[in-house]
C-alpha cells in the first residue's frame, strides 16, 4: 500500500515510475514476464515477473535477467527496492553494474532474519511462534528451518550441519548486497537502531523517515451509533498478527462490547481462528463479527466508521503499522503493545493504550478500560499522531519533496 501511494505521488510530480514486482502462477513458466499499468494511474508502468515455485529462494538468475532486460530499457536514475523476498537478492548488483544509486526501505527484518519476524517455527519449549532474540546460523536451522529436516533422528545431525551452512551462506550473501545499496530508510527509529546495533548496519547509510500517506483517504470519519463499544482487527489473518490472543482477550473482557475483524479469508487460517472465537464463554462468539474485505481507499466508511477502537496485537515485533497510522489520521485510538515501532506511535494513554506485549490478559484489561469509559477512549483518538502539533499523520505530497532531495543526493 505505501509503495503504491509512493509511485502515485511520484507520478504526479511528473517522474517517471516503474515498478518490477512479482506474482505466483504455476501454470506459467517461472520467470516469465507480463505488463500492465497501475490501476489507479496509466502512467506507472509494472513489470510482472512469475515465481510461483522458487518463492523460498533469496535469489535467481530468471528474475536477474528480467530485470537487466527491463534495465536497459528504462534506463533508470534510481533504483528504490521496498522489498525483494521472493524476488531476488542479486539484482542489486544489475542495478550497480549499470551505476545506478540504489535506496532501500526497510520494512521488516528481513535482510537480518532469514524468515523476516524474528519468530521462531520450532522452539526449543514448543511454544508457539517464540519470539526469537537474535540471529544465529545454528539457532536458524534448528528453530526455522527444521520444517525442511528428514523428520529421522539419524539424520539430525546431518540436516542441521546443511541448512546451518546455508544461512550461514544466505547471511554471508545479504552483506554483499548490503554493500551495494547506498542508502536505507527505516520508518521507525527503534527499526533504525536495530539494523545499526544488531546488525551493524553503517550509520552514514541509515536514515530514518516515517512513511507518508494519502491524508484524504482517512478524512470525514463519523462514527454511526451504536449501544455497544467496538474493537476492530484489520489485517492478515496469520499467526503473526496475533489475532488468535486479540480473541481470547476479548473473551475475558465485561460489558456491552463487539469484535469486528476484517481482512481477506485465508482458508483453514481463518477457519482455526472462527473455532477459537466459537470457544469463548458466555456467549462471547456471537459479539464476534467477521467482516469482509475492504479497500483502503474506503477505508474511513468501511471501517473507521464501524469502530471506537483499533487493537493491534501483532505477536512479532512490528516497526511501523500503516494501520496505526491510518487510525490515527481518523481519530480512532489504537490499542497496542508496548514494543518495537508500535509503542513508538502509540504513547500510552495520550493517543491510546499499551500493554505487555505478547500477554493476553494485559490486552483485556486495557480493552476493559475502554470499554468501562467510552468518552475517554475517544479523547485519546481525538489526539491522533504523536509527532505533529495537529495530530495529522505525515502527507505522502510532503514526503515526495523528502524523498526528491534524497534521489537529488544520492545523484549528486
Amino acid at each position: 500500500m505505501y509503495s503504491q501511494t509512493l509511485c502515485l505521488g511520484l507520478a504526479a510530480r511528473g517522474h517517471d515510475v516503474h515498478v518490477f514486482t512479482r506474482e505466483e502462477d504455476p501454470f506459467r513458466a517461472d520467470g516469465a514476464m507480463r505488463y500492465e499499468t497501475d490501476a489507479d494511474d496509466s502512467r506507472i508502468k509494472l513489470y510482472i515477473a512469475n515465481n510461483p515455485r522458487h518463492k523460498d529462494r533469496y535469489r535467481l538468475d530468471a528474475i536477474d535477467q528480467e530485470f537487466a532486460k527491463a534495465s536497459d530499457q528504462v534506463k533508470p536514475d534510481i533504483v528504490h527496492i521496498g522489498h525483494l523476498n521472493h524476488l531476488s537478492t542479486s539484482l542489486v548488483f544489475e542495478a550497480k553494474k549499470r551505476n545506478v544509486p540504489i535506496v532501500y526501505t526497510l520494512h521488516d527484518y528481513w535482510l537480518m532474519c532469514p524468515r523476516g519476524q524474528f519468530m521462531q517455527m520450532h522452539s526449543e519449549d514448543n511454544n508457539l511462534w517464540a519470539a526469537c532474540d537474535g540471529q544465529a546460523n545454528k539457532k536458524c536451522a534448528t528453530q526455522c528451518y527444521a520444517r525442511y529436516f528428514s523428520g529421522a533422528a539419524e539424520d539430525r545431525e546431518i540436516d542441521i550441519a546443511y541448512w546451518e551452512n546455508w544461512v550461514d551462506r544466505r547471511m554471508t550473501h545479504i552483506r554483499e548486497v548490503v554493500d551495494q545499496v547506498d542508502l536505507f530508510i527505516s520508518p521507525a527509529k527503534y527499526l533504525k537502531s536495530r539494523y545499526e546495533k544488531d546488525f551493524g548496519l553503517p550509520i552514514g547509510k541509515s536514515i530514518y523517515l516515517d512513511y507518508g500517506f494519502d491524508r484524504q483517504r482517512m478524512q470525514h470519519r463519523k462514527r454511526e451509533v451504536e449501544d455497544t463499544f467496538v474493537f476492530g482487527y484489520i489485517g492478515t489473518h496469520i499467526p503473526a498478527k496475533g489475532i488468535h490472543q486479540l480473541i481470547e482477550a476479548f473473551g475475558m473482557i465485561e460489558g456491552n462490547a463487539t469484535l469486528r475483524i476484517w481482512g481477506r479469508s485465508r482458508g483453514q487460517e481463518s477457519n482455526a481462528l472462527k473455532e477459537i472465537a466459537d470457544s469463548l464463554p458466555g456467549g462471547k462468539s456471537k459479539q464476534v463479527e467477521w467482516m469482509t474485505e475492504y479497500k483502503n481507499q474506503q477505508i474511513v466508511e468501511d471501517v473507521f466508521n464501524k469502530v471506537d477502537a483499533i487493537v493491534v496485537p501483532s505477536v512479532w515485533v512490528e516497526n511501523s503499522p500503516l494501520v496505526i497510522h491510518e487510525a490515527q489520521q481518523a481519530r480512532v485510538p489504537v490499542l497496542t503493545a508496548n514494543t518495537g515501532g508500535m509503542s513508538e506511535y502509540v504513547h500510552h494513554e495520550v493517543n491510546g493504550l499499551l500493554f505487555e506485549h505478547r500477554s493476553v490478559d494485559e490486552m483485556s484489561k486495557q480493552m476493559q478500560r475502554m470499554v468501562d469509559n467510552h468518552s475517554w477512549a475517544a479523547e485519546l483518538g481525538d489526539r491522533g499522531y504523536p509527532f505533529s502539533e495537529s495530530g495529522d499523520i505525515p502527507d505522502i505530497a510532503d514526503q515526495i519533496i523528502d524523498m526528491e532531495n534524497i534521489y537529488k543526493g544520492l545523484l549528486a
